[in-house]
This record gives C-alpha cells, sequence and structure tokens, in this order.
C-alpha cells in the first residue's frame, strides 16, 4: 500500500468512475482499476462496487475511507512543513464555492495567492451550500465558501449580499418608490432554489404571504432567462446577476434581506500551512474591500 494508491481511491469516490479519475490525474481506465485491485488485495477487502452505474464504496469502504482521508491530509502537512523547511512553496489547496461567489470573487483571491505562491496547484470544486457542506465534512475541499450559520463547523464571516427584486423592462414594480414582500401577493414568481430561497420564505412566513411560485430552478442564468422572458419575477442575491445584465432590473427589497457570506472549516488546528496561508490572503482581501 502506497501513498498513490490511496489518491487514486480518493479520487475514484470523489469522481464516481475509474474513467473520471484517470482523466484527472493521468491515469487510463485500466491503470486506475490496476491501483485499486492492488490496494484492496494488499487490504484484504474489497472497497469499491463496480457496476454500469459507476462506483460506490463497500461497507468495508465506507469504514475505511475516512483513515485513508486522515492519512492523505497528514501526508500533505508533512510534504509541506518539509517544504517550509527547505525554503520551498509547494502543495495543494482544495477550495469549495458556489456558483456567484466563483464569478465574482475566486479569480481576484487566486490570482494574489499564486503571485506569492507560484509552485502551489489551487484546485477548485464548485457545487451547492450541500455539496460545499459534505466536501469540508469529508476533506474533499481545505475551505468551503458558503453562506452562514452553519452548523458543525468553524466559520469566519465576510462579507453580506443583498437580495433584490428582479423585474423584466417595463415591469410597474420598477415605478414604484419601495417593494415590500407584500407585493409579491399577486405577482407569478420564479423561486431561485440554491439556498437563498430559505430567507425569502423566511419573510413570507413573517408577513402571512403565500408566493404565486410558477416556476423554480437552481440555475441563476435560467431564472433570470425566464424573467427575462415576462414569464414573471424574482427574488436573488446581487452576487447571482452579472453587473452587465440587460433587460432585467434590480430593486431594492424593504426591509432589507441579507445572505452572510463565509467561509467554514472543519478545524483551523488541523489545516495545513498553505491553507492558513490562503485564510490570510482571504480575510485581509475581504478586510479592505466591499461588494
Amino acid at each position: 500500500m502506497n501513498l498513490f494508491q490511496l489518491e487514486v481511491l480518493l479520487n475514484v469516490v470523489e469522481s464516481g468512475s475509474f474513467t473520471k479519475a484517470g482523466q484527472k490525474i493521468g491515469l487510463t481506465q485500466s491503470g486506475v482499476s490496476h491501483n485499486i485491485t492492488t490496494l484492496e488485495s494488499e487490504l484484504g477487502v474489497t472497497l469499491l462496487n463496480r457496476g454500469r452505474g459507476g462506483t460506490s464504496l463497500t461497507t468495508a469502504g465506507e469504514y475505511i475511507i475516512p483513515h485513508i482521508r486522515n492519512i492523505v491530509t497528514n501526508m500533505a502537512h508533512i510534504e509541506q512543513k518539509v517544504s517550509s523547511l527547505q525554503g520551498l512553496e509547494l502543495g495543494k489547496i482544495a477550495v469549495g464555492s458556489f456558483p456567484s461567489f466563483t464569478a465574482t470573487f475566486i479569480p481576484i483571491l487566486f490570482s494574489i495567492f499564486k503571485e506569492r505562491f507560484q509552485n502551489v496547484e489551487l484546485v477548485l470544486y464548485e457545487g451547492s451550500y450541500d455539496d460545499i457542506e459534505k466536501w469540508v465534512e469529508e476533506g474533499t475541499v481545505d475551505l468551503g465558501f458558503t453562506a452562514l450559520p452553519v452548523k458543525g463547523f468553524e466559520s469566519i464571516a465576510l462579507t453580506q449580499d443583498p437580495l433584490s427584486v428582479v423585474v423584466y423592462d417595463g415591469h410597474p414594480f420598477i415605478e414604484k418608490d419601495v417593494v415590500t414582500i407584500a407585493d409579491f401577493e399577486e405577482e407569478s414568481f420564479i423561486m431561485l432554489r440554491s439556498g437563498c430561497e430559505v430567507l425569502i420564505e423566511e419573510e413570507c412566513r413573517k408577513a402571512g404571504l403565500s408566493l404565486r411560485t410558477s416556476y423554480n430552478s437552481k440555475e441563476n442564468e435560467t431564472v433570470l432567462s425566464m424573467v427575462k422572458g415576462k414569464l414573471g419575477i424574482s427574488i436573488m442575491p446581487n452576487l447571482a446577476v452579472p453587473k452587465r445584465e440587460t433587460h432585467v432590473h434590480l430593486l431594492p427589497l424593504h426591509p432589507p434581506v441579507v445572505r452572510h457570506l463565509g467561509l467554514i472549516v472543519k478545524s483551523s488546528d488541523k489545516m495545513t500551512p498553505l491553507s492558513k496561508e490562503f485564510l490570510k490572503i482571504v480575510k485581509a482581501h475581504f478586510d479592505s474591500h466591499e461588494i
């Protein structure tokens, strides 16, 4: 059993197939299969179920995989400590993020980090809030950007993102001085279900209002396209709407509703040295900038 075999196994588990794992790490499907089979032979247990629909962990695999993740993480710590002693900056950081945060902040944060640590590999995993929590919990990513609060993790607040009313050209709301949740009573509503719907539904509960939700989508672009098509109006986080978006209008909601954005880690004590350096850059950036 060697570290590479363990990393191959983790890539198969994360991607769900031998082929996708091989493409990611530069091995053929047979090469991936050989490494997994060798590992299973050395351990004396079957770790993966193989099927046409992909791969999944066996009961033994479910039991062993957390320990394998710990081994790989500990080796990363050792390698980075040794690199630091040698005056080198080597290693990898995996970051989880959701789409609107990625588009707005990840390029600048990664660029700042790469200016200082040119030889460090930055890996981005993009998904929903639930995906990010799962990746942090499993150790797939070193840290994750998400909406706060989140139970069971250490978190750091970074910024706030207001939610705005999103309407199409010519909608009567454009002429209003103030738009409230109560104004949506007769409106066809398009719900963005990427996590912020919890905030909207809570405001509706407070107002005693049941939205006339005609459509639901997890994709920002889909909701915007449907609003442009005059199929309804929506409420979306500001970051989810590109600044140069045309034929839609963002109107402030009264009283204001905001989502609180930050990052989560499983344990700050167990973060790798490079992850801590990345965290410093993130905190410095948000301390000196506003949306």
